[in-house]
């Protein structure tokens, strides 16, 4: 059966009221997170004037979650080459090794700048920067601000620094449809719909010289996942109805350590950062045996797929739905100065970690593929960029390297803004019109289409899962509905998960976050990258390119 056989036909475009208004910048950029917002303020550095959209509030995506840190050769004992060396070894093989050289070679300049923007990092009575371990990597290089608040500390650096730039113009409240394209094919702005928060009411318009996607993740296409309610892949979803490429979309890491726990919101699941683990907390199933032991050198801290693996063989053979992590032995009064946002959230749901274990689960976490960039950001389509975890730079291959993301959005969001202010038409050129076709999709589907992906598509897949799953996501595609935006985000998770089982459909292996049960070790021949995109008529189309 060929892999795409039984997918649904995608739309096009979103059905949308006509824009009602509209109005011009230089360059917008869409999403508010690390990568969106750095992006803004490297484009004003150029005298480029910004707007940023961004879906609810500027600090409610995926940035501010981030508990760990951001990883970076900071240590004089480290180096870039070792860094390099642990994220090729968790990318099994996919990484493109150029992108992997910028990333750790660019990187410490970058956390510099974001410090001289107003981070504060967690330092030793000296002054020098506190340096701890994740899992995959070899050496103390995480810088974390908090204890485990380094996502809310670098939100509030740079919206603080978003907020004293007049030439950076904030639309909150607005969720991105589709991209506007000139004659010549380039982006030249977005359609958006503003919610009725002022005088901006409805869908509008806003041309622009460039587009830069830092829309974040799809974890929202799983019933469980870290990700908040607003990552619902619609950058992807945008990339993929305008003829963009994406790829490696079937590599989503699964976070081993979710907090598990009835009394908490059952979609988006709190993170137990894996730096409790690097600090020396254990995993232990119901009987207190440590059964990571044995299963990988580095134990708990392996990869994260390696890990989520683990945990997952031993709730298929419990029948449990979770282990635990040990965090005793660290002691209160360490947890507490550490671990401040943990400790908070599980005693709030009744887990005092200082005294009990920690019941987790993996749940869905990071996208390590979407949009296909190349070094300096562009996409297959001229003046659309992408940035963050919506895109592929190609740094994570098949599973991504703790505290890689953040460092990913600050170095690649410097490279698109050196390319835009290098090589940007003198004005926005005026949108041509799409006929294709536009529909929506009910947004009572989502909720079964996280069900059918946690089983069909999640931690681990098979051909016949991902037949059911290809199934029924055409039968939810047959729901249509008015326009709202409840209407397009679910046609933006329907159009990536979609895009998701038809390449964990083709590829016929197990490497990194891809866990085939009928094929359950990785092949040379599928050492490459699957391509996906929309052709005219809303079908899936795939193209595989082997590694060099």
């Amino acid at each position: 059966m060929s892999p795409l056989a039984d997918l649904p036909a995608l739309p096009r475009r979103l059905a949308a009221a006509e824009p009602g208004w509209n109005e011009t910048t230089d360059v917008v950029v869409v999403g508010s997170g690390i990568a969106g917002l750095t992006a803004a303020l490297h484009l004003r550095e150029r005298g480029l004037h910004v707007t940023v959209v961004t879906k609810v509030n500027i600090d409610d995506g995926s940035t501010r979650w981030a508990q760990g840190g951001i990883a970076a050769v900071l240590d004089p004992l480290d180096t870039p080459r070792a860094h390099a060396y642990d994220t090729e070894i968790a990318g099994v093989g996919l990484c493109d090794p150029e992108a992997v050289r910028v990333l750790v070679e660019e990187g410490p300049a970058r956390i510099r700048e974001l410090i001289r923007r107003g981070a504060e990092f967690d330092r030793h009575p000296d002054g020098s920067l506190m340096l701890t371990r994740e899992g995959g990597h070899r050496a103390d290089r995480i810088v974390h601000a908090g204890g485990d608040a380094t996502g809310a500390e670098v939100q509030r650096a740079l919206h603080a620094a978003v907020r004293r730039d007049p030439w950076i113009r904030l639309v909150e409240h607005a969720l991105v449809l589709d991209l506007l394209r000139a004659a010549d094919g380039r982006a030249c702005g977005i359609t958006l719909h503003v919610l009725g928060e002022g005088s901006e009411d409805g869908v509008g318009a806003i041309l622009a010289r460039a587009v830069v996607l830092a829309t974040g993740g799809m974890g929202q296409i799983y019933a469980s996942t870290t990700n908040p309610s607003v990552s619902t892949g619609d950058g992807v979803a945008l990339a993929l109805r305008a003829g963009a490429a994406v790829t490696d979309v079937e590599f989503v890491q699964f976070h081993p350590t979710s907090f598990v726990t009835s009394g908490l919101n059952s979609v988006q699941r709190p993170l137990i950062s894996e730096a409790l683990r690097g600090e020396g907390a254990h995993l232990v199933d119901e009987n207190g045996t440590r059964f990571m032991v044995g299963q990988h050198e580095q134990a708990e801290l392996a990869p994260r797929d390696v890990v989520a693996k683990g945990i997952y063989r031993v709730l298929r053979a419990t029948g449990a739905d979770h282990v635990f992590l040990d965090a005793r032995h660290l002691g209160k009064e360490f947890l507490e100065g550490r671990f401040p946002t943990i400790m908070g959230s599980t005693r709030a749901a009744g887990v005092d970690p200082a005294t009990e274990l920690i019941p987790v689960a993996p749940a869905a976490h990071y996208a390590s593929g979407g949009v296909r960039t190349d070094l300096r950001g562009r996409t297959s389509i001229p003046g659309l960029y992408a940035c963050g975890e919506v895109a592929c730079t190609g740094v994570h291959g098949a599973n991504r390297l703790a505290s890689n993301s953040l460092l990913e959005g600050l170095v690649f969001a410097k490279r698109i803004a050196d390319d835009i202010g290098a090589d940007l038409p003198a004005q926005a050129e005026p949108a041509r019109t799409d006929p294709a076709p536009a529909w929506v999709a009910d947004p009572a589907v989502r909720t079964e289409l996280q069900r059918v992906m946690t089983r069909g598509a999640g931690v681990l897949r098979s051909a016949d899962s991902l037949d059911t799953a290809a199934k029924e996501l055409a039968r939810l595609a047959e729901s249509r509905a008015t326009p709202n935006t409840a209407a397009w985000e679910a046609t933006n998770l329907l159009t990536v998960a979609a895009a998701l089982v038809a390449s964990a459909r083709t590829r016929r292996e197990t490497r990194g976050c891809h866990w085939r049960e009928d094929y359950p070790t990785a092949a040379d021949e599928w050492r490459g990258h699957l391509l996906d995109s929309i052709d005219r008529d809303g079908g899936l189309t795939q193209t595989f390119q082997e590694m060099a």
